[in-house]
């Protein structure tokens, strides 16, 4: 007899979005057929059913409207000033530790790799959350395509940097451009995910478009946004808000309710759109994918 054991991330039966409304997203999904939206992206992904968020689903409104992106500026509202942000075309200059450093165009990229849809919890260090189904690929195709060498030991993300259409460039108190990073296992688990869609459509400029990562085990700063730079490197890089504040903001960031912020607790969340706050978990509850990862690791500061 098979015995089907619940992991930590699976949702209770009870809380699954009712199938009629699932099949109906579908099925405006599927009306499309074959149909690519913004020059490669795959409007009918499949939704991978291993990642099951375990929570309901975030309306689009507001996942779309509450954004945190400096690069346009510190407050929330910055969808529609990103629209000015143009999304094609765009390219990902590949550079550093690898066996032919080279620029890829986006599109061309996208024929490479096998997409898919995953729905995946986000937790803001600032502790606002949100469930959210991106498309995408794992980032494990990428470092493939990559090819690095065996030398580099950490991946290192570098956003647009744009001063014509990102006013928040301006400001001197940001040491531009903002540059992200993940030790080369991290980057080869199979949670970390490059965004290229959100709720079935091309991710939008707020969200990190037209390619963004994310890594649900972690903050959300972690994640970045509008990539144009992949370079991979021997040493640990730093990152955007470790060097501006090391003290709240480390280069692991891993999720944990019992590790305060310097300013405030870990412990609790506030769900976007019905502002209900739940207990935060350990790796936002992604602990059995990646918890592994930080056996040797335990002498550094994993959780801010």
């Amino acid at each position: 007899m098979l015995i089907a054991r619940r992991r930590g991330w699976e949702i209770p039966e009870s809380r699954v979005t009712s199938e009629s409304a699932m099949l109906n997203r579908r099925g405006l999904l599927a009306g499309a057929g074959a149909l690519t939206i913004g020059g490669g992206f795959a409007a009918h992904a499949e939704s991978n059913p291993k990642f099951v968020a375990g929570r309901d689903m975030t309306e689009e409104k507001y996942a779309t409207t509450y954004n945190n992106y400096y690069e346009f500026n510190d407050s929330k509202n910055v969808a529609k000033q990103a629209q000015a942000l143009p999304q094609r075309p765009w390219t990902i200059e590949l550079k550093g530790l690898l066996k032919t450093p080279r620029t890829i165009d986006l599109d061309d990229l996208l024929k490479q790799v096998q997409t898919e849809e995953r729905i995946y919890r986000h937790r803001c260090v600032e502790t606002w959350a949100m469930t959210v189904p991106w498309t995408g690929f794992s980032l494990a195709q990428l470092l493939k395509i990559a090819e690095p060498l065996a030398s580099a030991k950490y991946v290192v993300f570098e956003t647009a940097s744009d001063k014509k259409n990102m006013p928040g460039i301006a400001s001197p108190f940001y040491p531009w451009p903002y540059i992200e990073g993940l030790a080369m296992d991290e980057a080869a688990n199979d949670l970390a995910f490059m965004v290229t869609g959100l709720y079935g459509k091309p991710v939008p400029p707020q969200n990190g478009g037209p390619l963004r990562i994310a890594l649900p085990w972690k903050y959300g700063f972690k994640s970045a946004k509008s990539i144009v730079k992949i370079t991979f490197a021997e040493k640990k890089p730093m990152t955007f808000w470790e060097g501006i504040q090391p003290s709240e903001y480390g280069f692991w960031a891993n999720v944990n309710p019992a590790v305060s912020h310097a300013r405030w607790s870990q412990a609790r969340e506030r769900l976007l759109g019905s502002n209900e706050m739940v207990p935060t978990q350990i790796y936002n509850g992604y602990g059995e994918f990646v918890a592994g990862l930080y056996e040797g690791r335990k002498s550094e500061k994993l959780f801010m």
